[in-house]
């Protein structure tokens, strides 16, 4: 694909037309888990599918151009494409994470540094200062970052982040999931190492996990691949053919689903039975200008606290009809998540309070289905909330 057209048309075109034995619009799946030789000594270019994959290949290739990299290493999960990023540390070695990340970062983080792997220290990364701070008294080989962050939507100034790391000279790697390349390209702003879980917004349609780190230079590119060849955690054919197939769409995609949840966070911030609302869009959102700096839109997700307690939580998620209690999000449909239980269990309440994951916050992956509908269902689950002490409902 050339450089004179749009990502949003790159995305579309990503493979299509790649077939040299058939003709084939589509690309080919290639399953095979070996390839032959052309003859002693003589290797082709693809000789086991762990180390590489023609199918895998192309979507690599297409988040290589969506991200502006240099490379991409596909895994079998986002949790993969973090152990990828791990294995630039040694014993004694510092990542500083971010102190709201997701609780699978957490629990990686947290349980390998418990082994005595590497270190990590949780900071707040909108604070620059503090994490100057930290940087200087702990000279961390990696800064990750998570803009917005999980699940409170908090958004980090990358370019004053890239200055930190280059100061004490770090790496610079960015969790671009919730927004995905359409809406936010992390290399732009000096990021060395950009993760995905593919599973979310690439692919769309929760029917895929998968993962991605994607390398700002072809040195970083070649560690990465051998790290994750290595350690066995690279993406399945069948897996990385569906994705592709899911990225044709993501523009498009990405669009209605802030379209919605636009909607969806003004409602929200109008109704007295919520606390706060948290969503970069909004004027009052304390990170909207430096979002709309770094982002070419807000993204589908929208954080609420609901007032009443874990009885109004719970009534709340009962009377619901379209939004769908499940972890994970990205897809077409809409999904409900109670973080503190959900995905962030693994996390000590301690963090979890100091993270702003409060019992009531509740998490929305704002899907496609019609806006109408989706607020008018929110607004029967907070009527039902607001009447919790009264209702009998199922437990979660």
């Amino acid at each position: 694909m050339t450089t004179s057209v749009s990502k949003a048309t790159s995305a579309v075109r990503a493979s299509i037309e790649s077939d040299t034995q058939h003709g084939a619009v589509v690309p080919p799946m290639h399953l095979s888990s070996n390839y032959t030789f052309a003859g002693f000594g003589e290797p082709r270019q693809y000789d086991y599918t762990r180390s590489g994959n023609p199918t895998r290949d192309a979507l690599g290739d297409a988040l290589t151009e969506l991200e502006g990299g240099a490379g991409a290493i596909v895994t079998a999960s986002g949790m993969g494409a973090l152990t990828v990023l791990t294995q630039f540390l040694c014993p004694g070695d510092t990542i500083i994470a971010p102190h709201d990340c997701y609780g699978g970062t957490y629990r990686l983080f947290e349980q390998q540094s418990q082994k005595g792997l590497f270190n990590v220290e949780f900071v707040n990364q909108t604070e620059l200062d503090t994490l100057r701070n930290v940087c200087r008294e702990v000279q961390p080989k990696i800064i990750l970052t998570e803009s917005p962050s999980n699940p409170v939507l908090r958004i980090s100034d990358l370019a004053g982040i890239r200055e930190i790391a280059s100061e004490c000279g770090a790496l610079f790697a960015v969790d671009n999931t919730f927004l995905s390349p359409a809406l936010q390209n992390p290399i732009e702003f000096g990021a060395d190492l950009v993760i995905h879980s593919t599973t979310k917004y690439i692919n769309g349609h929760s029917d895929v996990v998968g993962g991605a780190i994607i390398a700002a230079t072809e040195e970083l590119a070649e560690q990465c691949a051998y790290w994750a060849n290595v350690i066995g955690i690279t993406g399945a054919p069948f897996d990385s053919f569906m994705t592709l197939r899911g990225i044709r769409t993501l523009h498009p995609r990405i669009r209605q689903h802030e379209e919605n949840a636009a909607l969806v966070a003004r409602v929200l911030s109008e109704q007295d039975s919520v606390a706060k609302v948290h969503y970069p869009g909004l004027d009052d959102h304390p990170g909207h200008e430096l979002a709309r700096k770094q982002q070419r839109g807000f993204g589908g997700m929208v954080s609420f606290e609901i007032e009443g307690g874990e009885a109004a939580v719970r009534a709340f998620l009962a009377n619901l009809r379209l939004f769908s209690l499940a972890e994970s999000l990205g897809g077409v449909e809409s999904l409900v998540c109670h973080p503190a239980s959900m995905t962030h269990a693994p996390v000590s309440e301690e963090r979890k309070a100091a993270a702003g994951v409060t019992p009531t916050l509740i998490r929305l992956s704002v899907g496609l289905e019609a806006a109408e509908d989706l607020v008018a269902d929110l607004l029967a689950g907070l009527e039902a909330a607001a009447t919790a002490p009264r209702l009998e409902v199922v437990a979660i």
